[in-house]
């Protein structure tokens, strides 16, 4: 990272959670060259959580400016407002408003060029409800921050990146009953136009090759075994081709994750929220990243979740986060280079 590119920001993520644990761990294992950071949280809380987990990492209260010449010695935190109890394994939803805060203050810092990214680490959506969350969980709440921060109608869409597998569920926390309903050619056009532009821009990749898989067996057998393929899914994937990109599809989903089929696309949309994340976790169970396109901001994060059970136990592993960060700290030297250029 540049000098004069500002550092990546963590969000401090559900305090009674592994966020704190794996922040730690990851900045204890920082090398010569990491892209620095700084985390959003509550400094007492990291201090307890360093003392309980036997982590010798000093922690340094200071400001985004100044986290990049405090980072190769100690973690750099910018304080919360609001302090928080934190208990390793007990969460409570009195935490939630510094949870929150965690991720306003975060997309601000980029909205006003003093961070080059968010890094979340996980929430609890039920505790966050039980505190009146009003949002589904963190992308749209990112998605209404977007609107409300830089304007416009951005599209949040999830990519569940690992260096093995690129996923995007078209539909996401909704019950399997209501997939077919939901799916719609319109809909999957705009997903694919998000995923190819982010690709282009993003990852590097002047013409990414997409697969979307088909929503039934067999991608339906040829209207044997639903009509959605050819009615829904093989539409969009026609009108994509005819803007010049290249796209295949829909595809049996049971045949497109082994590695000779992987090696023949850069990324699959699928129909519903397990057809993708199933593989992914499969192949790269700890070391997937969880990044939020089409907002105007980069946001990655870790593609696990608060792990309340091995919170303060030293058992969690931030290889996840650090896949997180190091995609994220990619991802903003390409969009400098692009406005530098």
């Amino acid at each position: 990272m540049t000098e004069s590119r500002p550092p990546l920001c963590l969000t401090q993520g559900d305090p009674s959670g592994v966020g704190p644990d794996i922040t730690l761990a990851l900045h204890r294992e920082r090398r010569d060259g990491d892209a620095p950071f700084f985390v959003l949280g509550d400094p007492d809380l990291l201090r307890c959580r360093a003392r309980r987990l036997g982590l010798d990492v000093a922690i340094v209260e200071t400001e985004p400016e100044q986290a990049a010449e405090v980072f190769p010695a100690a973690l750099p935190v910018v304080a919360l407002h609001v302090r928080v109890k934190g208990e390793p394994g007990q969460p409570d939803p009195a935490d939630a408003p510094a949870t929150i805060e965690s991720i306003f203050r975060a997309v601000e810092l980029v909205h006003a060029g003093r961070a080059s990214a968010v890094v979340t680490n996980p929430i609890a959506k039920s505790v966050l409800y039980r505190a009146g969350f009003a949002h589904p969980g963190h992308t749209e709440y990112l998605g209404e921050l977007a609107r409300r921060l830089y304007g416009g109608a951005p599209r949040p869409v999830m990519l569940l990146w690992s260096r093995e597998l690129a996923v995007v569920p078209a539909t996401i926390h909704v019950p399997l009953a209501q997939v077919p309903s939901l799916l719609t050619t319109e809909d999957l056009v705009e997903i694919g136009e998000i995923v190819i532009e982010a690709f282009q821009r993003d990852f590097g990749l002047t013409r990414p090759r997409l697969v979307f898989s088909g929503l039934n067996p067999h991608a339906g057998e040829d209207g044997a075994i639903g009509r959605e393929d050819i009615d829904v899914i093989a539409p969009a994937v026609a009108r994509l081709a005819a803007q010049g990109h290249d796209i295949r599809g829909p595809l049996p989903a049971d045949t497109m994750f082994h590695a000779a089929a992987r090696s023949t696309y850069d990324v699959a949309i699928c129909a519903y929220h397990d057809q993708a994340l199933i593989p992914i976790k499969t192949l790269a169970f700890d070391r997937g990243v969880n990044v939020t396109l089409g907002l105007p901001f980069i946001r990655t994060s870790p593609d696990h979740g608060t792990a309340f059970s091995i919170a303060g136990t030293g058992q969690a592993s931030p290889t996840s986060l650090a896949e997180a960060v190091a995609l994220a700290a990619r991802m903003a030297e390409r969009r400098a280079a692009a406005v530098a250029a």
